[in-house]
């Protein structure tokens, strides 16, 4: 259970990445997020298809663009991040488990 957790949390981690250049860079296409993250062109483009699915960037003939809720995600996600860590130390100091 928790192995599938850690991959998850791996996989948002590359979804946001994936995010970060796109809203550095814009436009910005396929070829050139693999080269500018050494990824795997499919593992680009798998996340920006999940990006596209959520509303956080759009496709346009010349590459991806971010959308206005990409800058609301990047605002909010030190807080974001901060409420899932806690939750995840309250698993950690709960002695039922």
């Amino acid at each position: 259970m928790l192995e599938k957790m850690k991959d998850e949390a791996e996989l948002v981690s590359r979804h946001l990445q994936v995010a970060r250049a796109v809203a550095d860079h814009e436009t910005i296409g396929i070829m050139k997020l693999s080269e500018l993250l050494d990824l795997p062109s499919h593992r680009i483009r798998y996340s920006l298809h999940v990006l596209e699915q959520l509303g956080y960037i759009r496709a346009s003939p010349d590459g991806a663009v971010v959308t206005p809720r990409t800058v609301e995600l990047f605002t909010h996600l030190n807080a974001d991040l901060e409420e899932i860590i806690g939750l995840l130390e309250a698993m950690k100091r709960d002695e039922h488990y």
